[in-house]
């Protein structure tokens, strides 16, 4: 994020609604702050004009035929933001992957555009998973029925999970995102989402991150069905699934179960994303499970 350089201090101020590592520094000084929110909620702020937009700058597939474009690999707040602001500046990237769901937005909508054929940024979470992310992958695992609607928090250790899964059978997703390991499931049939009460047959997601593997997958793919945050992080459309298994990382947790999974101490190292809204779509969700996975110790 070149503007939380600080040789942009004075000239931007950014002011977050999540912290990733490329702000971490400018958030947590004077070039920055962080407004605590639910991922569900943010939309809520553009659309009633609380923190109104005046440009959103946004990444998008080219246009089909009929001249819709799809906000491609996020949709999450990316959809409210294209629907309340003033301006709508794009770059339409030739390897933005053509997405399903509720992120079309037609060429009329935009103000202004530049052509670009770059390639999306990568992670591979597997390439950095550990054996005690793998052994407390396969404890997860065995917690898990066939059947279960998941819901796959960011990092190494869902991915590990989702390793240990394959031999389980008619798995549904329900996720804010997912990486690659979701991809591998999918493939091998673990991933049906048969028996899902909402959005049957579909993997529901916001927004996703990982290989070229994943964003080949998901292009033009109607079995991965995209919708804005407000949506998927709804806590009634999640416990409206069966079987619900929220599993999710954390920075620190204490023995009376209290957990923190945004800060360390004063240092705002991420955000509050939506892992309360699916710990509690799962706790009511029938037969469902909300998991907080973690290391006993760090390295």
């Amino acid at each position: 994020m070149p503007l939380a350089d600080k040789s942009c201090k004075g000239s931007f101020y950014l002011n977050s609604l999540f912290v990733s590592e490329n702000i971490r520094s400018a958030v947590n000084s004077d070039q920055g702050g962080y407004v605590p929110i639910f991922l569900s909620e943010i939309g809520k702020l553009f659309r009633k004009n609380i923190l109104p937009i005046d440009v959103a700058f946004i990444n998008v597939s080219p246009p089909d035929q009929h001249g819709y474009c799809t906000l491609g690999t996020s949709v999450d707040v990316a959809r409210p933001a294209v629907d309340t602001c003033r301006m709508v500046i794009t770059q339409i990237n030739k390897q933005m992957p053509r997405t399903m769901g509720d992120g079309q937005i037609h060429v009329s909508k935009i103000d202004a555009a530049i052509l670009v054929d770059d390639p999306l940024p990568e992670v591979n979470y597997s390439s950095k998973l550990h054996e005690a992310d793998f052994m407390i992958g396969k404890y997860i695992a065995e917690m898990i029925d066939d059947r279960s609607t998941l819901q796959l928090g960011i990092g190494g250790i869902p991915d590990a999970v989702l390793k240990s899964l394959t031999n389980h059978k008619d798995l549904g997703i329900h996720t804010e995102m997912f990486s690659d390991g979701v991809i591998d499931l999918f493939e091998t049939g673990a991933i049906t989402n048969k028996y899902k009460i909402k959005d049957p047959e579909k993997i529901v997601i916001s927004f996703v991150i990982g290989t070229k593997k994943l964003y080949g997958c998901i292009h033009d793919n109607p079995a991965f069905s995209f919708h804005e945050a407000a949506y998927v992080n709804d806590t009634d459309v999640i416990r409206e699934n069966p079987k619900v298994i929220s599993i999710n990382s954390c920075l620190e947790i204490d023995l009376t179960g209290q957990v923190c999974a945004d800060s360390i101490g004063s240092y705002q190292y991420s955000g509050v994303g939506g892992q309360m809204d699916f710990i509690r779509g799962a706790a009511l969700s029938d037969d469902g499970k909300p998991i907080m996975a973690l290391r006993s110790t760090t390295n």
